[in-house]
């Protein structure tokens, strides 16, 4: 018996639908995967961005410059090569990234709080096994 993926991304965008954070920062998606990207990776300059969403240098830059000016990064030079910019996320950046790509705290643990251990046991090794599949598939 198959997995069948169709159904997996039902369930995905059904949870995340009912339990994600209200949002409450207007925020593009692109803005977002590039605020992904920065938490992700341990070092990202402008040159990774671009490359990471295929975009021009000169894109990648204006797009880094608006996310700067929201609040959301900063720039600091590289402690290995003073040459180098590398982009980090503010704690306002932080926040904003949690409320815009994960599940609402307090939501899940009512979720959570009507499993069984056994049931919470099962969610857990199952998202901890999809996200090590994961990264041996998709490098970043």
């Amino acid at each position: 018996m198959g997995l069948d993926e169709k159904l997996l991304n039902e369930y995905w965008t059904d949870i995340y639908f009912l339990l994600h954070y209200p949002h409450k920062e207007k925020v593009t998606h692109q803005v977002i995967r590039i605020m992904q990207l920065i938490e992700k990776k341990e070092t990202v300059g402008i040159g990774d961005v671009a490359e990471y969403f295929g975009i021009s240098h000169n894109t990648a830059s204006e797009h880094v410059k608006r996310i700067i000016e929201k609040g959301f990064l900063v720039k600091n030079r590289d402690k290995a090569d003073e040459r180098k910019v590398i982009l980090a996320l503010t704690t306002f950046g932080q926040k904003v990234l949690q409320r815009n790509t994960s599940l609402d705290g307090e939501k899940l643990k009512q979720v959570l709080a009507g499993m069984t251990e056994e049931e919470r046991q099962h969610i857990e090794s199952a998202f901890q096994l999809l996200r090590e599949r994961s990264i041996d598939v998709c490098s970043v």
